[in-house]
């Protein structure tokens, strides 16, 4: 993908992932393309073909990508002060500075 995988709270992610920010149905292509460093466009193409051609088998494996890949966790890419004054609310209490 174009931007970094990066969790500001634990370095750079690794693994495999489900993309629901950048997928169409439950994002396990763009999972597959953000993994593999691959372009999206290729990734939903060859996902099209082989449903044509294996309808069944492909449908099998999505469902159990689907279920078996973890959803990729929510990055945060705004401001540090933004970032800084979400931290802030700790388990239902505000803390204050």
């Amino acid at each position: 993908m174009s931007r970094p995988t990066w969790n500001i709270d634990y370095g750079p992610l690794r693994g495999f992932y489900r993309d629901r920010e950048n997928g169409w149905i439950f994002g396990v292509c763009a999972g597959i393309a953000d993994r593999f460093n691959l372009n999206l466009g290729a990734v939903r193409i060859i996902a099209v073909i082989s449903l044509l051609l294996v309808f069944w088998l492909t449908v099998a494996l999505y469902i159990g990508a689907t279920l078996l890949i973890r959803e990729k966790p929510l990055i945060y890419s705004g401001r540090e002060t933004e970032y800084d004054f979400w931290r802030r609310h700790d388990r239902g209490r505000w803390r204050h500075l």
